[in-house]
């Protein structure tokens, strides 16, 4: 990505440093087990991590390295970008655009949502309408098989589309339809909420090459990486789990890329419809 010299936004929060040494020490794979609790059984992050070794707070100023510095720069351009391509795009339609904040911490954070944790990965609140993001998940999500930093901003991209689904009111529809539903129609529900998301994400990908040419050749095949890295069936796998469908609160990897391809070509929120 041509993100360099680039204008970065101003609705960042960082907070990094200050949830230091209040979780548990999770590595690579209590992160995945942790992701599987959380986005696949749908447990509460709070019980995913109760009963593992808390660690006394750190002292000190917190000091990014100098690639993690890099990284929350990069996002920063990426969500500035998202700014100008929704504001782009509900304008046409006669709307304005409120652009949510990211939130960039470490470890964890109170949310309007309950305390994010670090190993639920990134996330969006509609109740603050806020992006939360562990910079630490993103070396994971490299581990997970995504290559290069289109990665990234697809992963940004997606929370973004959840903003997207909150601001024009599918959030709140979705929430009813799963209160009247069984666990299993719940998590169906949810499948086709996140996918239209993931098709959002493709729309903002292709409004922001036609606008600025900000993508280089090989984005597109990074952000599918992703996708493919993070769907229902490759996570439970990596956590030694048989994927099962009435489990899916995401997608299978192929639809995941398939969602996202749908919202590339046709640049177009219509074909977004996920039968919400």
């Amino acid at each position: 990505m041509r993100w360099k010299g680039r204008r970065r936004s101003s609705n960042v929060e960082d907070r990094r440093g200050q949830g230091r040494g209040r979780g548990a020490a999770i590595g690579g794979g209590g992160i995945v087990l942790a992701l599987v609790a959380i986005f696949l059984l749908g447990q509460d992050p709070a019980e995913v991590l109760q009963g593992m070794q808390q660690q006394p707070q750190q002292q000190g100023p917190y000091q990014p390295t100098e690639q993690e510095q890099r990284v929350a720069e990069f996002v920063s351009v990426v969500l500035a970008d998202t700014e100008d391509t929704w504001s782009q795009i509900f304008q046409q339609s006669g709307y304005q655009y409120r652009p949510p904040k990211l939130v960039l911490y470490t470890d964890m954070t109170p949310t309007a949502c309950g305390t994010g944790q670090a190993a639920s990965g990134p996330f969006y609140c509609p109740g603050d309408q806020k992006v939360y993001l562990d910079l630490g998940f993103l070396n994971e999500l490299q581990r997970m098989g995504a290559k290069g930093d289109f990665s990234v901003a697809y992963v940004l991209a997606h929370e973004i589309g959840h903003h997207i689904q909150t601001i024009t009111g599918t959030s709140q529809k979705v929430r009813q339809m799963q209160s009247r539903a069984s666990k299993a129609q719940s998590n169906a529900i949810q499948v086709r909420m996140e996918l239209q998301a993931d098709c959002y994400a493709g729309v903002w990908a292709n409004h922001t090459q036609q606008r600025t040419q900000f993508l280089d050749r090989g984005d597109i095949e990074e952000a599918l990486s992703a996708a493919a890295a993070v769907g229902d069936d490759k996570i439970m796998r990596s956590a030694g789990r048989v994927p099962r469908r009435e489990a899916f609160t995401h997608g299978s990897s192929k639809e995941r890329m398939e969602w996202f391809n749908k919202g590339v070509r046709s640049g177009d929120l219509r074909a977004c419809d996920a039968g919400i």
